[in-house]
């Protein structure tokens, strides 16, 4: 059984959490002009491109041989998994370079292409900025949804993982990511005004 962790490493990472709590403060006093249509679409875009997040990782730890029973049914996967301990700081130390490399720029992508829907859904800076941090929000959650349906990947909220490489390799539990998602989508939605 997975214990609790309260910190994530590198140490810095744990500053996040204040991200959704300066978001609430400062959107408090200058509210979101964002219509719930555009948070309705965009929720959308978060939540599928979660799946195609999930499907990469997914297909990734099938390449490295991380993932047993991958060969038969989505059912062979699961009953294969429940007895095998997927170790995220164990694919960031055996990632041969060009994936590490690969993966790298991936992730660099894929925030460009939440912040490019952001750009294409609002004007001005202040509500660009609150529907990228949205849709990551709702990308992150699904994505761990998406790979538990697919893989029963994560196990537990406890189950440890590998959240970024950029700038350097970020682990935590899961339940860490999801707090932070949950309330920033809590942030979002409160103080937002239909707009525009």
């Amino acid at each position: 059984m997975e214990s609790f962790e309260l910190l994530a490493t590198p140490f810095w990472v744990n500053l996040l959490i204040l991200v959704p709590l300066v978001l609430f403060w400062y959107w408090r006093k200058n509210k979101l002009s964002i219509s719930r249509n555009t948070l309705f679409k965009t929720v959308m875009f978060g939540i599928a491109f979660g799946f195609i997040e999930a499907a990469v990782v997914v297909y990734l730890r099938a390449a490295l041989g991380f993932l047993p029973g991958f060969e038969g049914t989505i059912t062979d996967v699961w009953r294969e998994a429940k007895s095998f301990y997927y170790n995220q700081q164990l694919v960031a130390e055996e990632l041969p370079i060009s994936l590490l490399t690969v993966e790298f720029f991936r992730e660099a992508f894929t925030m460009v292409m939440i912040l490019s829907v952001a750009f294409i859904a609002a004007v001005k800076l202040k509500e660009r900025f609150a529907l990228f941090v949205w849709m990551f929000a709702f990308w992150d959650i699904f994505y761990y949804v998406f790979l538990w349906a697919t893989v029963r990947w994560p196990t537990s909220l406890f189950t440890p993982d590998l959240l970024f490489l950029i700038p350097v390799p970020w682990m935590s539990q899961v339940w860490f990511p999801i707090l932070i998602s949950a309330l920033t989508i809590l942030a979002v939605f409160l103080n937002s005004k239909p707009g525009k």
